[in-house]
């Protein structure tokens, strides 16, 4: 591979990641003016109106989030969410700095089998892996979330039954439950006392959570206000639907522990029989790190064990979801 080759890869694959960029600056453009669109619909149309408008926000999707910084733009592109950066275990830049090294081994190891043509995917694979990143982290909060939510509903009910307000029995949680979800609700509490309604708050507090319960939960304390009703039985009966969620989910991933395991066991056999077969004959194993066919074997070897474990743990999280 001469000089010339890499420079003219290595200006394609920044292309491409360029192109990446100005999609995102597309796709801004477009929710911006969907935005005034929207402003100016509602502008015309709220005059008009004779009832105050109920959000039912457990059946809608939550709105997306405003792209109108720079952050937010890359956040988009390789998908964390600015607005929940504390979700993350360390700083999201950091998280791009390991993915971005991780995919340029694995450009390297594809080198080794496409040649100089995988510099073209550098790019895709470091918002893929980033994506995959920011996505695991997303999906193990809102797990834990999801566990913790029918005890902080629990500790709701118990206090609205013997006669406490509810912003009290908020600050309860707040105070008594565990994190993550004394943080989600800390925040709701801090709302509330700079002056912002119970049910923009909550409303808030569910879109930044991502998950339906959540919503459900908000749209209950905005029809009590508005309707008033019976806020304990339609929390307690809320926690218990949670519960049973939660059982079904976990009695899925016992049942899917089998299919798990021998995912496990393939994934570490190749290592497991490289390991013997170098403490037994050093020099056969050698022939697999040097240049030329060897070096080839190897690195299209674990690319297809890395598809393959892919693959099985897409199957495994589709048949539990």
């Amino acid at each position: 591979m001469t000089l010339t080759n890499i420079w003219v890869m290595s200006i394609l694959s920044w292309g491409a990641l360029s192109g990446l960029g100005y999609a995102g600056l597309l796709v801004s453009r477009e929710d911006r003016r969907q935005e005034k669109l929207a402003q100016r619909i509602t502008s015309v149309v709220a005059p008009h109106m004779r009832t105050h408008r109920i959000e039912i926000s457990a059946v809608n999707e939550a709105p997306p989030v405003q792209r109108g910084s720079v952050l937010s733009r890359v956040g988009a592109v390789f998908g964390f969410n600015p607005a929940g950066l504390d979700r993350y275990p360390t700083k999201w830049w950091i998280i791009l700095v390991i993915t971005s090294v991780v995919a340029k081994v694995s450009q390297s190891l594809a080198s080794d089998v496409i040649g100089p043509w995988s510099l073209l995917a550098l790019p895709f694979e470091w918002v893929i892996l980033s994506r995959m990143t920011f996505g695991w982290f997303e999906k193990r909060f809102q797990d834990k979330l999801l566990r913790q939510f029918p005890d902080a509903l629990a500790m709701i009910v118990r206090t609205v039954r013997v006669g406490i307000p509810v912003l009290r029995a908020i600050r309860n949680v707040a105070r008594d439950a565990a994190p993550p979800t004394s943080d989600v609700f800390a925040r709701l509490v801090n709302q509330l006392s700079i002056g912002v309604a119970l049910d923009a708050a909550v409303l808030e507090m569910a879109q930044r959570s991502g998950l339906p319960e959540y919503r459900f939960f908000a749209t209950a304390i905005t029809l009590q206000m508005q309707t008033g009703g019976a806020l304990s039985e339609t929390l307690e009966n809320l926690g218990d639907v949670i519960r049973k969620r939660v059982a079904l989910k976990a009695r899925g991933l016992a049942l899917a522990s089998e299919a798990r395991t021998s995912a496990a066991v393939l994934a570490g056999l190749p290592f497991v029989s490289g390991g013997a077969l170098w403490m037994l004959n050093p020099s056969y194993i050698e022939m697999l790190f040097q240049p030329g066919l060897g070096r080839t074997l190897l690195s299209f070897a674990t690319l297809s064990l890395g598809c393959g474990l892919l693959t099985m743990r897409t199957l495994i999280r589709r048949s539990l979801s």
